[in-house]
């Protein structure tokens, strides 16, 4: 029933730019924090930045000042700008967001979307 994907990824030069996009639908649940994640090739999978509800951002060091965070919570969406992109930023991108359920002791649960694939290469 809940659905998290991602779209925006694709092939691009070091120094452009690319959008990313995460949609969570069919749920009824509203949305805590939003996240971005990333896994380059061969390594494991690290936290990029990360937005609240309010609007709160938090970024990874290697993309302060070249990437930015935003939702819009009436879409249930958030995205990711990526600027002055290098090579090694070349990853799959994940989205993961935390539902809240608004029940019992635990009410938060975490999801992922599928993944999408960012290349920089000249």
């Amino acid at each position: 029933q809940v659905q998290v994907k991602e779209s925006g990824g694709g092939l691009v030069q070091p120094g452009g730019s690319l959008r990313l996009s995460c949609a969570v639908s069919d749920t009824i649940f509203s949305i805590d924090d939003m996240r971005w994640y990333r896994q380059p090739p061969g390594k494991q999978r690290d936290l990029v930045a990360a937005i609240s509800k309010g609007g709160r951002t938090n970024y990874e060091d290697s993309v302060k000042g070249r990437f930015i965070i935003s939702r819009d919570n009436d879409k249930n969406t958030v995205y990711l700008q990526m600027n002055s992109l290098k090579s090694e930023d070349t990853a799959v991108y994940y989205c993961n967001v935390d539902l809240n359920r608004g029940l019992g002791s635990r009410p938060v649960v975490g999801y992922w979307g599928q993944g999408t694939q960012v290349t920089v290469s000249s």
